[in-house]
């Protein structure tokens, strides 16, 4: 971003909260509604600020990837939609509901309409799959055991880890540990789904596997989602938007092909040689995708001549 205001995080003015022209309102899914609000968050440990100004919108249904350097603070994002960890200033929603300021039932309510993929899976050594995948289940609903059974094999089945039920998380592969831990986090059918590097540690083939098993499971429980990752070139085909955070702000947002097209330096450095991998795409706007709103800032005629650019808070 050139302009001090987006660099800061500021999201620039909507040039009108009134539909701009009759004819472009076709352009744009009118049920949009986003699900997940993160607005000016700013967060800080021992000094060193994290967040200075993170403003971002996901809507109902959309897959959207976070990128970034390492140690810019993804996984720090992840928590706060989590209710994990609380910001310092600004605010997280969760389908209009402050997650940040919520407590008790009402964050506990919150919670279970959220499944965490953690980037080592984080199951219980001593349980098996079985229980591993259970453990939600039991401890935050009243189904009787034989649903929960039921639930509990529909899952491991989806995942395709069929006749491992009870084997142990030491007696597993990496890639069979990440399926599992997959399994524990959709066995409540979540509404929002959050991934933190969910490839990280597997060769290319089993982290290929994750990511379409991500997919499938995506077209099935149509959930919302946020997936963590530095392999955004393998990660594109299954998201609808693109994320990069840096120097404490959004720093760019929008399609795969944004990317690929964008002239921002930071974001070309970032992407690298990821540019020619994604360069052989097509743009996802060709093939249908998440809901879509008018770019905040844009005017009439720039809408009716372009689709949406990277660069800033959108």
């Amino acid at each position: 971003p050139t302009d001090k205001s987006q660099r800061d995080g500021a999201l620039p003015a909507v040039a009108s909260e009134k539909p701009f022209c009759p004819h472009l309102l076709s352009c744009y899914n009118l049920d949009y509604f986003a699900m997940i609000e993160i607005e000016n968050l700013h967060k800080s440990f021992d000094g060193h600020q994290v967040f200075r100004g993170v403003s971002l919108e996901i809507a109902k249904g959309t897959v959207l990837a976070l990128i970034g350097r390492s140690g810019c603070g993804k996984s720090v994002l992840l928590k706060h939609v989590a209710g994990l960890i609380k910001p310092e200033k600004g605010r997280v929603t969760v389908d209009g509901e402050d997650i940040g300021r919520a407590r008790g039932k009402a964050l506990t309510s919150l919670r279970t309409r959220l499944g965490f993929l953690f980037q080592g899976g984080a199951l219980f050594d001593s349980m098996t799959l079985f229980e591993n995948v259970a453990f939600p289940l039991k401890e935050k609903t009243r189904l009787s055991d034989r649903l929960i059974q039921e639930r509990v094999f529909r899952e491991i089945e989806n995942v395709g880890l069929s006749g491992s039920e009870y084997k142990y998380p030491s007696q597993i592969s990496g890639g069979m540990l990440k399926r599992a831990a997959l399994a524990r986090s959709l066995v409540s059918d979540p509404e929002i789904m959050l991934f933190d590097e969910p490839t990280t540690g597997l060769d290319p083939v089993t982290g290929q596997s994750i990511i379409e098993l991500i997919d499938a499971c995506r077209q099935r429980i149509h959930f919302t989602a946020i997936i963590v990752t530095h392999e955004i070139a393998r990660v594109a085909p299954v998201v609808d938007r693109i994320a990069m955070l840096h120097d404490g702000v959004i720093w760019a947002e929008g399609t795969a092909f944004d990317f690929y097209a964008s002239e921002d330096p930071m974001v070309r450095t970032f992407m690298g040689d990821r540019i020619n991998e994604i360069r052989k795409m097509q743009r996802p706007g060709d093939q249908g995708g998440g809901p879509a709103r008018p770019p905040a800032g844009a005017t009439a005629g720039a809408l009716a001549d372009s689709g949406n650019s990277t660069g800033g808070n959108q």
